[in-house]
């Protein structure tokens, strides 16, 4: 322990390290990835009205009279519900009684009806599936305990596809789509940069977890919403970092929007980021589990816990079936070929010094440093952590984690953290 702490009291410096300029850990690209998405075919047309909702056996029935694109079936708290959005549909005027509750149903959007069971018993989708007709959808709950029931409910999200035969058919005439792509380092549609206006200075790019239609983890005690709670958060931490005066500052969002994925990591390596900070704040179904972890870049999640993790927040992108961070699993594996080492070490060092902090300021879990594959992690070149901040299914963690006092603490940890790491790098050099 002696050595591990005389390593880390550089953290502490007060070493004006910005005086010259911290050199960018960029390594040099051999070759640039390119790849492109496969667009849903179809367009918004209405293809299946709802024609009846029937219950059966511990589920439900959703009939069309036509083929439709996709489904989702997720999770509403206060009150309890179970939502399914089905994208090409139109809402028709049929509800059903199951034993879990009532069906109503109305149109969400012009292109996507959405069904709605009040529930009535705690249960969860075990499972959901299309017929193989591709003309109905099949809904298969669970009962869920009381103490796990919360957890399971908010954390529900389904994605589902017709069998390929049965899906819309793609428009006859031949098309083409063309993209225009900004320019390397281009500065349109990247967002402000906080601090004083010098490029020496290191740059810090923040992401607020979740947004928009995503709230993230819904708390149980207070009902505080995910999203929100990163965002306070990310907004003390740019004002702490930037008095310092020692760094400048961005944030993938600014206010209540949806940001996907790939576009998180994409404003930071764009802006030339020295280091990226994604905030998040978790829920469990245990409502003991308590306390803050920091997550780098793995391929290979290292325990069970940072699968579920890993994978539940990659879902994020997946909006009306359609996958828009692109990051298939081959894409994913050449992404995790290219990230250099050089990155990765760099990353750690950080995680390091926000854990060494963190075990000063606020409550941290016992392994406090994790290994995960975390889309938001996957620039091959940017410096990158994703920060738990806690639990907001945790009594104590919701009412630290939504307080002024508590956001505060955090943010002037994730400060201390960041000007110990550029200190010590700078000492390295």
């Amino acid at each position: 322990m002696g050595k591990r702490v005389a390593d880390l009291s550089i953290y502490n410096s007060k070493k004006m390290w910005t005086k010259g300029r911290v050199s960018r850990h960029k390594g040099a690209m051999a070759a640039l990835l390119f790849f492109f998405l496969s667009i849903l075919p179809g367009g918004p047309a209405l293809a299946g009205s709802i024609v009846a909702v029937e219950a059966i056996d511990r589920g439900a029935v959703i009939r069309f009279d036509d083929y439709v694109s996709s489904a989702r079936v997720f999770g509403l708290t206060q009150p309890n519900r179970i939502a399914v959005d089905i994208v090409g549909a139109k809402a028709g005027q049929a509800r059903g009684m199951t034993y879990a509750g009532v069906i109503r149903q109305g149109q969400f959007s012009a292109d996507t009806a959405r069904l709605v069971l009040d529930l009535t018993q705690n249960v969860t989708v075990k499972e959901a599936r299309f017929g193989s007709d591709g003309k109905s959808l099949h809904l298969f709950f669970a009962p869920v305990a009381a103490a796990d029931f919360f957890g399971q409910l908010s954390r529900l999200r389904l994605d589902l596809f017709p069998p390929s035969l049965f899906r819309k058919a793609p428009p006859k005439d031949r098309y083409s789509v063309s993209v225009d792509l900004p320019a390397p380092r281009s500065a349109k549609g990247l967002p402000k940069v906080y601090g004083r206006n010098d490029v020496t200075l290191p740059l810090v790019v923040i992401d607020a977890g979740h947004g928009g239609h995503d709230p993230g983890a819904i708390s149980p005690h207070g009902g505080a919403y995910e999203k929100m709670v990163t965002l306070s958060i990310a907004r003390r931490t740019r004002d702490a970092l930037v008095a310092t005066g020692r760094v400048r500052v961005a944030l993938t969002r600014e206010d209540d929007r949806f940001v996907i994925l790939q576009d998180r990591y994409t404003i930071a390596r764009r802006l030339g980021a020295d280091l990226f900070i994604s905030i998040h704040a978790d829920s469990a179904g245990n409502a003991t589990a308590r306390g803050a972890t920091v997550y780098t870049l793995s391929e290979v999640a290292s325990d069970r816990e940072a699968r579920r993790l890993a994978a539940r927040e990659n879902k994020a992108d997946i909006i009306n079936g359609v996958n828009l961070g692109g990051a298939t699993g081959d894409v994913s594996s050449i992404l995790i070929d290219l990230t250099q080492r050089e990155t990765m070490n760099v990353s750690a060092d950080f995680a390091k010094a926000l854990v060494f902090e963190g075990a000063r300021s606020l409550t941290m879990r016992s392994e406090s440093h994790k290994f995960a594959s975390f889309v938001v992690l996957k620039a091959p070149d940017t410096p990158s952590v994703l920060f738990e901040t806690g639990y907001l299914s945790n009594a104590l963690d919701a009412e630290f984690l939504t307080s002024a006092a508590g956001q505060a603490n955090v943010a002037a940890t994730l400060a201390r953290a960041v000007d110990g790491h550029f200190s010590r790098r700078l000492a390295i050099r």
